[in-house]
């Protein structure tokens, strides 16, 4: 899918609003496509930016809670294997339609699980929305094992680029899922990091946005 995939295994638990706040600088900054595997310090549920806040609250009990930039339902965070991938405006991926990019993500991703063992297979057909729960409701090209869905996503396409933020409610994916992942969507893979300028904005970015009242509350 990518000529070039920088992949970035963040090991450092952080923040639910820190974690959104790195996915929208690495996005306005970034050149080449870039994959990035992270974790977080509490559980924790994201929400959808049109979720209700009292939608997210009542399914998040005493979880720590963020709204996301991106769409989607309401996710916990707590055993599963987050990531996102950010597609520049000048690459080559970022032409394709949001859905081609949601099914092609989600087809290696499929194809990783089943490398290791995990049979797994795409949603085929649309389905009647339960919730907000995002878990709750499969939806085209969501992963699915036996019956139930194990990997969602939500995307925002803006001029600069595509952010697609996804989760895998599977424990105990290791090092081995995310570079099979990792190799069936690049083509020539880098390791990356995330520097010290890009952590700096977030920062300001997660104080200034993401952990507000406002930003929370906003719907």
């Amino acid at each position: 899918m990518f000529s070039q995939l920088i992949v970035i295994d963040d090991p450092t638990p952080r923040s639910g609003p820190f974690n959104m706040a790195i996915d929208e600088v690495l996005l306005s900054t970034t050149q080449s496509a870039i994959l990035r595997f992270y974790r977080w310090s509490v559980p924790s549920v994201s929400f959808g930016y049109f979720v209700r806040f009292a939608e997210a609250c009542a399914i998040a009990g005493d979880h720590a809670i963020v709204r996301r930039w991106t769409g989607g339902g309401i996710v916990p965070h707590d055993q599963d294997l987050t990531y996102s991938i950010m597609i520049g405006a000048k690459d080559d991926a970022f032409a394709l339609p949001s859905k081609t990019i949601y099914q092609r993500v989600h087809s290696a991703l499929g194809n990783a699980l089943r490398e290791i063992g995990i049979v797994s297979a795409l949603v085929e057909t649309e389905t009647s929305k339960n919730s907000d729960a995002c878990f709750a409701n499969p939806v085209v090209s969501d992963v699915m094992e036996s019956g139930r869905k194990i990997a969602g996503a939500a995307q925002r396409k803006t001029r600069s680029g595509l952010l697609h933020q996804g989760s895998i409610q599977r424990a105990n994916l290791d090092e081995r899922f995310r570079d099979l992942f990792a190799r069936l969507l690049g083509q020539q893979i880098t390791s990356g990091n995330i520097e010290g300028a890009v952590l700096r904005e977030a920062e300001e970015l997660a104080a200034t946005k993401y952990a507000t009242d406002a930003w929370l509350r906003r719907r």
